[in-house]
């Protein structure tokens, strides 16, 4: 019969010998680990939250950012327009949207 190695991880934790022996008689290997129970909340807990809260502030963040340039465009359109067209009449009333210059 050909050697072969243990599987994966298991490998450096069950000696040679006792891996053949099992593999020829067709017995179990049982595997004890020893574990100590975590503290506690593992920190991908609290980070999830926070990475999406964060996502949706920069979010709100450009949305802001890109009205008060479109109010900015609109403020510049408003004085172009106005400087362009003096004063505006409607009926008897009149508008003057800018001061004439001098």
């Amino acid at each position: 019969m050909a050697h072969r190695d243990p599987p994966g991880i298991i490998a450096p934790h069950i000696p040679a010998d006792v891996y053949r022996r099992a593999e020829a008689t067709g017995q179990p290997v049982v595997i004890v680990v020893h574990t100590t129970d975590q503290q506690g909340r593992p920190l991908r807990h609290y980070l999830f939250p926070i990475v999406i809260a964060g996502a949706g502030v920069v979010g709100v963040f450009g949305l802001v950012a890109a009205f008060l340039a479109l109010l900015d465009f609109a403020a510049h359109t408003a004085a172009a327009v106005g400087g362009a067209a003096g004063t505006l009449g409607i009926g008897g009333i009149t508008l003057r949207l800018t001061h004439p210059k001098d």
